[in-house]
């Protein structure tokens, strides 16, 4: 049957049969939140670590105390210790938290200190591994072919070479620090996340969107940074979230074997060498440093895979 265009009417939309939105368009960012306070174990260790960072800022601040500062005549004190000495022609008063360590060193003020510089450490050294794991993997999966092999191969050799021997060679040759031992850690570090990255990118790289960007005349760099990596981007703050404990324990380890930040400074792995030494007397020297460190840990662990299920695109808000 032959048509002709008369024979059709266009009657144009018909607003009576439409169905109303019961709700307003949501972002996918903002439905991740949503997904996330929902979760209640995922707030929980969020609101914990939030404030162990808070705790770590302020309380120095507060204690009254410096970090060295020592009270010789007054080492090893049990929690709530209290003494008093003149200064001056005055009577002061002295009330140790968390008692004292063996230089009588205040260990409140030293533990959160400690958490400050560990928990620094580990951000800046999670930070490092995203940036570097990031552009690694990007342009190892987008390149594909000859320059990815490459880059894989080279990535597999220096892989190969154990984390702790890079990390003491370096913190031998580099003067000890905060610096020293963030570069030791991102040495190496960064090298999972490039492997995850550059997966992520093989696969997404043949998705519709990247086509069509290539197909409106859009180059390689645009492409990888302005459509590739912000794709990855929950993957990669998953992984970085399960980075940091990582980090922290690297440090802790490095600390404990006398690697890690210089006197008079103190770090969580530090604390826990000093009181090993001092466990069956003081108890409270090991015991307070590796309860926080264990709980942050556990909570960022937690917390990654809480992020894991909130970040997922195939789960509705």
């Amino acid at each position: 049957m032959h048509m002709e265009p008369g024979m059709f009417e266009w009657v144009g939309p018909d607003v009576q049969a439409g169905q109303p939105m019961d709700c307003p368009p949501i972002s996918e960012g903002r439905a991740a939140f949503k997904r996330l306070r929902e979760n209640k174990l995922a707030m929980v260790c969020l609101i914990f670590l939030a404030l162990m960072v808070f705790l770590s800022v302020v309380c120095p601040m507060i204690s009254g105390y410096s970090m060295s500062e020592q009270h010789q005549d007054h080492g090893l004190m049990p929690m709530g210790y209290t003494h008093t000495e003149t200064v001056d022609g005055k009577t002061v008063r002295h009330t140790h938290l968390w008692g004292t360590d063996k230089f009588g060193r205040d260990l409140f003020t030293r533990v959160w200190m400690g958490a400050r510089i560990s928990l620094f450490i580990a951000l800046a050294a999670a930070a490092i591994n995203l940036v570097l794991g990031a552009l690694y993997g990007g342009v190892a999966g987008y390149c594909g072919g000859k320059v990815d092999q490459g880059m894989m191969r080279l990535l597999e050799i220096v892989g190969g070479i154990p984390y702790m021997m890079v990390a003491i060679l370096l913190l031998t040759v580099m003067s000890p620090g905060i610096g020293a031992i963030v570069l030791a850690y991102a040495a190496t570090g960064w090298m999972s996340m490039a492997r995850l990255v550059r997966g992520q990118v093989l696969r997404l790289k043949e998705s519709e969107y990247v086509l069509a960007a290539r197909a409106m005349g859009a180059r390689g760099k645009w492409i990888l940074f302005r459509h590739l990596l912000p794709n990855c981007l929950p993957v990669m703050l998953v992984n970085m979230t399960l980075t940091i404990p990582d980090a922290i324990f690297a440090e802790a380890f490095l600390s404990y074997l006398g690697l890690g930040v210089p006197i008079p400074m103190a770090s969580w792995g530090t604390l826990l060498s000093d009181g090993a030494a001092y466990f069956r007397t003081s108890p409270h020297l090991l015991f307070l440093p590796a309860l926080l460190m264990v709980l942050t840990m556990l909570a960022l662990n937690l917390l990654g895979d809480a992020l894991g299920e909130v970040l997922d695109p195939r789960m509705k808000g």
